[in-house]
């Protein structure tokens, strides 16, 4: 190399070793993809109710990131709120067992929720996980379910998808 190319090379290579540093501190500590950088604000949905944008969508029964899923804060207005403790002992049973990443008692425990009737935040497919509730009595999987979504929200359903609560686990 001569040693002009080396004079335009070396302060081309100590601007970019700037800007990523600049870019490594920002993110605190490591530089984050294009796409993940990205700060976007809830996007609304059709049905009036506000919804936070869909993150890559987590493994079945992965706790949220900050840890317990029990840590989550509902957030929704348009979906009445549910104390962890006033579920039934069952569903407090499964919320355990998904914390744990299992093992579940029924084998279609943990699949894709879809969501056709939209009673949740519009979502992508994928972003909703599925799991039965116990239900004493019954010889088949009962019409309790708790669904899951991929960012540590919770919802409880005693009537079979008609009616969706989201579970505070504050309380």
């Amino acid at each position: 190399m001569s040693s002009r190319n080396r004079l335009i090379a070396v302060p081309a290579f100590v601007v970019l070793a700037l800007v990523g540093a600049s870019a490594c501190a920002s993110s605190g500590g490591a530089a984050k993809p294009a796409a993940a950088a990205s700060t976007a604000s809830p996007a609304r949905t059709g049905t009036g109710v506000t919804a936070k944008p869909s993150p890559p969508p987590a493994k079945p029964g992965t706790p949220a990131a900050s840890g317990s899923r029990s840590s989550w804060v509902p957030d929704n207005p348009s979906l009445a709120d549910v104390c962890r403790s006033k579920l039934p002992s069952q569903a407090r049973d499964t919320l355990t067992l998904i914390d744990k990443g299992g093992p579940y008692p029924y084998r279609n425990d943990g699949i894709v929720f879809e969501n056709r009737e939209s009673r949740l935040p519009k979502q992508a497919t994928g972003y909703y996980h599925e799991y039965t509730v116990v239900t004493p009595g019954s010889d088949d999987r009962g019409a309790r379910r708790v669904v899951t979504g991929s960012v540590g929200e919770e919802y409880w359903t005693s009537d079979h998808y008609a009616t969706f609560q989201e579970i505070d686990g504050r309380c």
